[in-house]
């Protein structure tokens, strides 16, 4: 494929763009503040054990009340996780505190080359309306034109859906566009909708192109 056959890429969010610091030492010290000792190998289970909770629900959190009740469930699966030491109300903040977004190596030079071309660029995520504030502290979200996520276009990958969502806002043809993901519901739902995929990581994925 040609840069010239193309007027837009989107991304995808996690796992292409960002990546989650290890939240698991931040937790044990935060629990290890309120008097509560657990291992790295329990804090670690009960970390996917909520990773796993939330990834089905992300769309749940559309809006900051919704985004609220949907953070406190995912604590209470947290802590639940552990036998319930502590009130979950309570530790929410100390939860949040631990999840800290970075780019994944290259992403951020592959973007930039991206737009210095001209293209259109948007970010199509499962993910809560939080998104862009990841983006934001990550010095990510001027690069792109629009933030899809499930929570705001109420459907999730492989859903096309959301991709149909972010074609109508970049304003350009699903032949003209390519998606570049790390799973396979990324390669699913942008194919479903018309683009053309390209896989992870972004510093390679337009490797030979010209």
């Amino acid at each position: 494929m040609r840069f010239a056959e193309l007027d837009a890429v989107t991304v995808d969010g996690y796992g292409t763009l960002l990546h989650l610091i290890d939240p698991v030492p931040t937790l044990r010290g935060a629990l290890a503040a309120r008097g509560i000792e657990r291992s790295e190998d329990e804090v670690g289970r009960a970390f996917r054990a909520e990773v796993g909770y939330y990834r089905p629900r992300s769309q749940e959190g559309r809006d900051p009340a919704s985004l609220a009740g949907l953070r406190r469930a995912c604590v209470e699966v947290f802590l639940a996780a552990l036998g319930d030491p502590l009130e979950p109300g309570g530790f929410v903040g100390d939860f949040l505190a631990s999840l800290v977004f970075e780019p994944i190596a290259g992403a951020v030079e592959a973007v930039a080359a991206l737009r210095a071309r001209g293209l259109r660029l948007g970010v199509v995520a499962n993910w809560d309306c939080a998104l862009p504030e990841h983006l934001e502290s990550a010095d990510l979200l001027d690069l792109f034109d629009t933030v899809v996520t499930s929570a705001r276009a109420g459907a999730s990958k492989p859903d096309p859906a959301i991709f149909e969502l972010a074609l109508r806002e970049l304003g350009v043809r699903p032949e003209r566009a390519l998606h570049v993901g790390d799973e396979q519901i990324d390669e699913e739902g942008a194919r479903a909708a018309g683009l053309a995929f390209a896989p992870a990581p972004l510093a390679t994925a337009f490797e030979g192109w010209s």
